[in-house]
């Protein structure tokens, strides 16, 4: 039997989806993009997951998408099909990242490349085996980044680097994407699983309302103004105090006591 090539479990309120082409480098085809937007869809409308972890199997995080099953399938062209493909394939699956009401921390096993490395800047958190790889591959095939590559890289880093990036398209290696901040922390290959456990466990046992609020806040104050970044903080702020999560931190701050989050 054929193993899916998307694995998820969810264990103490965290999900980890896992890109299972290992042959293939997880290089993504569109039915597992799909599967994976759908299950973090599925994972911010449910109570039992609080933490996502995405990783991959074998060498590769993920190689970008999988050219060479589309290449092998060529259908007539119509003008606009490339900007459409986009819209609801490599930019749908960045988003769902982006707007997964979870945190979701990317476990990067190894190469990253083109849509693979947006995919992991996508996500909240980052770790990264120190045999990992970043690659801004779209120029040596000369094309242009897309899977929202020219949205993120300049909010993480600043335009310049990532026209150096984008440009030249040479890899990154772990250790110099911490040092530009592409990467939260680097440990070795086999502290990977074990630190993205104890990383989306930590997440999962915190108020997971207040961490969603606090995820769409950063996601979005690069793109606003002072005043609306301001309001929709105060909005947020008047949301979360609903919820039991924020009474709960309260009450054990002046009952000098460690918070139990239940996640609502």
């Amino acid at each position: 039997m054929t193993e899916p090539a998307v694995l998820h479990t969810t264990a103490d309120h965290v999900l980890s989806l896992t890109l299972n082409r290992p042959e293939a480098l997880n290089a993504l085809t569109p039915g597992q993009r799909d599967e994976i937007v759908r299950l973090l869809s599925e994972a911010s409308a449910s109570a039992e997951v609080r933490a996502v972890v995405l990783t991959g199997t074998g060498r590769g995080f993920c190689a970008g998408a999988d050219l060479r099953a589309t290449a092998a399938t060529p259908a007539a062209h119509v003008a606009g099909d490339v900007a459409r493909t986009l819209r609801t394939g490599a930019q749908r699956l960045i988003a769902a990242v982006l707007d997964c009401e979870k945190p979701v921390i990317a476990a990067v096993n190894g190469t990253a490349a083109g849509l693979g490395a947006h995919l992991a800047w996508a996500c909240d958190l980052v770790l990264a085996a120190e045999s990992a790889r970043f690659i801004e591959v779209f120029v040596r095939r000369g094309l242009v980044p897309d899977a929202g590559g020219a949205y993120l890289l300049p909010r993480l880093i600043g335009p310049q680097r990532a026209k150096e990036l984008m440009f030249f398209g040479d890899a990154l290696t772990a250790a110099d994407a911490a040092r530009l901040g592409l990467v939260n922390r680097v440990v070795p290959d086999a502290d990977l699983d074990k630190t993205a456990r104890a990383w989306a466990e930590r997440l999962a046992t915190g108020p997971t309302r207040a961490l969603a609020l606090t995820k769409q806040l950063v996601n979005t104050s690069l793109d606003a103004d002072r005043a609306t970044a301001f309001a929709a903080e105060a909005a947020a702020q008047e949301i979360n105090m609903t919820t039991a999560d924020a009474q709960e931190g309260v009450r054990s701050f002046v009952e000098r006591r460690s918070p139990a989050y239940r996640g609502c």
